[in-house]
């Protein structure tokens, strides 16, 4: 059985507690609360201190945001697993967590969802629920980036027309099946490709990709 020690952050000490609560009841002995903070601050000194599998963090809280806290442990420790925990699904957030590279980003409203999450990031997933990963294309396109486009060449980064289409499909929400139908390909040849694509760019997964075409492609 894989053990997962996590750090619980909220402002609201109660909310804290009760999160700590139900994540080890309904982890199935897997999950362990190894430390709760409840400030951005706290959140960086408990990281630095304990370094958490994972760090379950709230995003609004009073003096350094959850956001904040998250770039400033993600600048420093890169393979961080940050998973965001709210009651707010506004899109700045969505944005702003995805690209610092948070691994996940669930709704508080969701309770029975809070341990799968937290397993699913520790086994590599990015989390951010059905209906905000639908929504991905919309935001990044509808002029909430936060900075438009660079004019990236991706000729210049060794990336074939079929990797560059790809990665558009990526950016557009389809799946491996889907791109496999468009271009003709197996789906076994489009998870190939993908590999050397996140190789060839740094980046972990298909979220991070389509973050990265639509902050330094178009």
């Amino acid at each position: 059985m894989q053990k997962i020690n996590i750090v619980v952050v909220d402002d609201d000490k109660l909310a804290a507690i009760s999160l700590k609560t139900i994540i080890e009841s309904t982890g199935g002995g897997e999950i362990t609360v190894a430390a709760v903070g409840n400030s951005g601050e706290e959140a960086i000194e408990l990281y630095e201190r304990l370094r958490p599998d994972v760090l379950l963090m709230d995003i609004r809280m009073g003096g350094m945001s959850g956001l904040e806290a998250g770039e400033c442990i993600l600048a420093d420790h890169p393979a961080a697993k940050v998973l965001y925990l709210t009651t707010f699904s506004d899109d700045d957030y969505i944005i702003k967590a995805l690209s610092i590279g948070a691994k996940g980003y669930i709704l508080k409203q969701d309770f029975e969802g809070i341990a799968p999450a937290l397993k699913a990031v520790m086994n590599g997933k990015s989390v951010f629920g059905e209906q905000v990963m639908s929504r991905i294309p919309q935001l990044m396109q509808g002029g909430r980036r936060a900075e438009a486009g660079s004019g990236f060449d991706m000729s210049a980064a060794g990336l074939g027309a079929t990797e560059q289409e790809m990665i558009q499909l990526v950016a557009e929400g389809l799946s491996n099946r889907e791109i496999a139908a468009q271009l003709y390909l197996s789906e076994g040849t489009v998870r190939n490709y993908l590999s050397g694509i996140f190789e060839k760019l740094a980046v972990r997964d298909r979220t991070q990709l389509a973050i990265f075409y639509y902050t330094r492609v178009v």
